[in-house]
């Protein structure tokens, strides 16, 4: 396995089960063994034990708390033999949970069911994802990404009927227009770029102070990851690319991108914002990025531990890149 695939959310080598998601029989078989569990959310938060190190939660299928969860079945596939399923109890209300939190950038808050242990807790994927196991992390990702899809499309896109689950979670079909409707993963190109011995840096509103992270943006129909990097540099900071290359790649289920980490060679340096798209921007060199991962920059954060961005820069200050 190459260095860059060992991203967080992924490179844990999970076996899908793809072969039997259109055998009921065999899914229904699945579901009745002993040793398969439940990794359960709650609106997109994943159930962990928030405990050093932490651990995503495994929960028996017959245990009481699944009663209040979603009914549709959701297979993500078999760790080291034993299925594992997705549920969402999204219909649950915690008391005094401080809902507009939900979904934010940051949100520090953990919610704990009054069925389960208090050492069990609700909590952000981005906040404890640099706290999992890489089988964690990547199964909490999947789990995410796939009861995301499905609130999300709940409706046929072609006739807007409603559609049903089948495949054991990984396709909807439409009962009134035949349409089937698979997991849509949308591309999204990061851009390590660098012009001598700095890197371009830049900021979106409302990102804690100081925060600073490597350039990204959706790839555009009929748009190869080469010109998605040189549009989105040139549209957000006016800066021009020439050589790009692949790095790495990362999902990211916020709510459901695929991260292409690129490196790209700047041929200008002048910088013009777009202010509609970023808030500020600018070329950091290495000395000064080095001091931000130790904690001693006096006004930049790097970006978050567990992003791309983070596992690119680090690995471009170890000039370890592959």
């Amino acid at each position: 396995m190459r260095h860059a695939e060992t991203v967080t959310f992924g490179g844990s080598a999970f076996d899908r089960a793809g072969e039997i998601r259109a055998d009921d029989a065999a899914v229904a078989a699945a579901r009745s063994q002993p040793d398969a569990r439940a990794i359960l959310f709650w609106r997109g938060k994943p159930l962990i034990a928030p405990q050093n190190p932490a651990e995503l939660v495994r929960l028996p299928l017959d245990h009481a708390v699944l009663a209040g969860a979603a009914g549709d079945v959701i297979l993500l596939g078999r760790e080291d033999g034993a299925p594992r399923f997705a549920f969402d109890l999204a219909h649950w209300v915690p008391e005094g949970a401080d809902m507009a939190t939900l979904g934010a950038f940051h949100d520090p808050s953990e919610q704990r069911h009054p069925a389960l242990p208090d050492t069990m807790a609700f909590a952000e994927l981005r906040r404890v994802m640099s706290w999992l196991s890489p089988r964690d992390a990547e199964l909490a990702a999947t789990a995410k990404a796939i009861l995301g899809w499905h609130e999300a499309h709940r409706f046929c896109s072609r006739c807007g009927a409603p559609s049903d689950v089948q495949q054991a979670g990984w396709n909807r079909r439409c009962p009134a227009c035949g349409t089937s409707h698979f997991p849509r993963t949308d591309p999204v190109v990061i851009m390590l770029i660098t012009r001598g011995n700095s890197v371009l840096m830049g900021r979106s509103p409302g990102w804690p102070q100081g925060m600073y992270s490597l350039l990204a943006g959706f790839v555009e129909p009929g748009e190869t990851l080469e010109a998605a990097v040189r549009r989105e540099v040139f549209e957000e900071t006016g800066v021009e690319v020439g050589a790009v290359d692949y790095l790495a790649s990362q999902p990211w289920p916020f709510p459901a991108s695929l991260m292409f980490g690129c490196a790209g060679e700047a041929v200008s340096e002048k910088i013009t914002i777009d202010p509609v798209e970023i808030e500020d921007a600018m070329w950091v060199p290495r000395e000064e990025m080095m001091q931000a991962f130790a904690g001693d920059h006096p006004t930049m954060l790097p970006a978050r531990k567990g992003a791309i961005a983070h596992f690119l820069l680090e690995n471009w200050l170890a000039d370890t890149l592959d």
